[in-house]
């Protein structure tokens, strides 16, 4: 277990609480800011060192650094809830900070122990603990991340300098209006990962990537897009920055597939707990594979009822439309399905303490 000490500077100018308090009211998502941010640093030499949380504010950073010319970057993403007792719980914790270090092993970076990643977590809740709203189905929103400092410009080696560091943002409801199934389009002109690849690290490169095909979506009309595989580009993977989740049938006799993990998919945590809650409602839950021909004839005989992503921020989202360069179709009657929303409300309520946690996935900080 890491023994490091954080070092505690607390902001002399926190944002008034007057004026936190009519963020939190419709803090939108990843607008502001909280007072401070957690920073530990690495080198080589040294390992991890100089804990802090410190003032929320610009970080210096050399034109050098390797992360601004090569990449080496990888974050994670998390909640703090309030609970209905006033405590504080975050949801899983140490898996996030086992993915965290999987991705740092294909990124070629330092992997950070995942008490000290805990702990950092923690500290900056501590310190930020008046930005965690109490409003229903709010949270605050935990970025940690890591990025390389280096000052080299040269191709051939890893960094030997990082900087890890958490920042949080509160949050409000991701749909603001109403859960409504969103539309997607299916890619086939751009890849998002191929074996071999990042597609499994949680690294900036593989969103920036990501932003032309979405950009592709949107142009033709639709809210997220949906990733095919690189060689065939006809087994689905992803929908945007989501797992996909298919149901089959309805009632007693509904099923859930989701596409299985290749190592071109990232590891979603919302995923995870979705294979382990589904079955305990009676809900049989697998991974496998799923062309696109094998979705859109499911849907039209009837046999798949429901599909949607989850993901950290949505934890649910329904899709109700699907279309192609040479195929369209609708799924369902244009609602939210009796199974997603199921899993949604069950998932939602260990997060937040209205419903029993037989899993021990709420981590507790306050």
């Amino acid at each position: 277990m890491s023994t490091l000490d954080f070092d505690i500077t607390p902001n002399p100018n926190p944002v008034p609480a007057a004026e936190r308090e009519g963020i939190l009211a419709d803090p939108g998502w990843g607008r502001h800011f909280t007072d401070h941010m957690v920073t530990i640093r690495y080198n080589e030499d040294a390992g991890w060192h100089d804990a802090r949380v410190e003032p929320y504010g610009p970080i210096a950073l050399d034109p050098a650094s390797q992360v601004l010319h090569y990449a080496q970057e990888l974050f994670e993403g998390l909640k703090a809830y309030r609970q209905p007792d006033g405590s504080i719980v975050t949801f899983r914790p140490y898996m996030n900070a086992a993915r965290m270090n999987r991705s740092a092993q294909r990124m070629a970076m330092p992997e950070i122990p995942e008490d000290l990643f805990v702990r950092a977590l923690e500290a900056l809740v501590e310190a930020d603990r008046d930005w965690v709203p109490t409003e229903e189905g709010y949270s605050l929103y935990l970025r940690p991340f890591m990025f390389a400092t280096t000052r080299l410009l040269g191709v051939n080696q890893p960094a030997r300098d990082y900087l890890f560091m958490v920042i949080a943002s509160p949050s409000g409801l991701y749909y603001s209006g109403g859960i409504k199934p969103v539309s997607v389009w299916l890619s086939q002109n751009y890849t998002r990962a191929a074996a071999g690849g990042t597609g499994e690290a949680k690294t900036g490169g593989n969103y920036a990537s990501s932003f032309a095909g979405q950009a592709e979506a949107v142009a033709h009309g639709c809210d997220q897009v949906v990733w095919l595989d690189a060689v065939e580009h006809r087994w689905v993977e992803e929908v945007g920055s989501m797992n996909l989740m298919f149901v089959y049938g309805s009632g007693s006799a509904a099923r859930l597939l989701t596409p299985a993990l290749t190592g071109t998919l990232l590891p979603g945590i919302t995923r995870d707990s979705m294979l382990k809650l589904a079955p305990d409602l009676g809900v049989p839950a697998e991974e496998g594979k799923i062309s696109i021909e094998e979705w859109q004839a499911g849907v039209e005989s009837g046999e798949i009822t429901e599909v949607f992503g989850c993901g950290t921020a949505a934890i649910i989202s329904p899709v109700g439309e699907v279309k192609g360069a040479d195929r369209q179709w609708r799924i369902g009657d244009g609602e939210p399905g009796e199974v997603s929303m199921r899993l949604r409300e069950e998932l939602i309520g260990i997060q937040y303490g209205t419903r029993p946690d037989p899993y021990g996935w709420v981590h507790r900080i306050l």
